[in-house]
């Protein structure tokens, strides 16, 4: 279990490199992210091909063909114009902030609810990203998924580096190798 856990803290380690590297070169890692996208369109789509070839004599016969015939039409799209799809794609997420933002900021008006502050404050910082992506566009197209991609690696990568730092610190001390004498009880305190 140990050797399990030092594993994924060393995956952590590589996602958090893979963070910090995509968050210098960003224009690089959103068409990565892009022709990564595409690939898994392409490839999910044949998978679902060959899936519902299989399954000739079922009543979702054509409903599978025309699934896996749209994935393979999408992924080629994203592979020929990974610009484009960023283009795309950053607007879609641009629209959602501020849609995410209007909604939050207009229910916390209306609710004051306990978490008051905290959803206008959510509200008020998708609309301002929203709009600051959308100002941009579509310049900012190049960055905005890269960024958001890196992002994503490296607090995953985190994640699991503190999963595994602390889920061995954890082994450890069950197994009893940190302290040879057991868990001492605590102390009690004194009046």
């Amino acid at each position: 279990m140990s050797r399990s856990l030092g594993l994924m803290a060393a995956l952590g380690g590589v996602l958090v490199l893979g963070g910090l590297v995509g968050l210098v070169y960003v224009g690089v890692a959103t068409l990565t992210s892009m022709l990564l996208f595409g690939w898994l369109l392409l490839i999910g789509g044949l998978v679902g091909l060959v899936h519902a070839l299989q399954m000739r004599g079922s009543n979702f016969f054509w409903l599978g063909v025309v699934v896996a015939a749209l994935n393979i039409a999408a992924g080629v799209v994203v592979i020929r114009h990974p610009q484009g799809t960023a283009e795309a794609l950053t607007m879609f997420a641009a629209l959602l902030f501020l849609t995410g933002g209007v909604f939050r900021l207009v229910g916390s008006v209306v609710v004051r609810g306990p978490q008051f502050g905290l959803t206008l404050v959510q509200g008020a910082f998708g609309i301002l990203l929203g709009v600051l992506i959308l100002a941009e566009w579509p310049g900012s197209s190049l960055y905005v998924i890269g960024c958001f991609f890196s992002l994503a690696l490296l607090f995953d990568g985190l994640g699991l580096v503190a999963m595994g730092i602390g889920g061995r610190r954890i082994v450890r001390a069950v197994s009893g190798v940190e302290d040879s004498e057991g868990p001492k009880p605590p102390e009690s305190p004194t009046a």
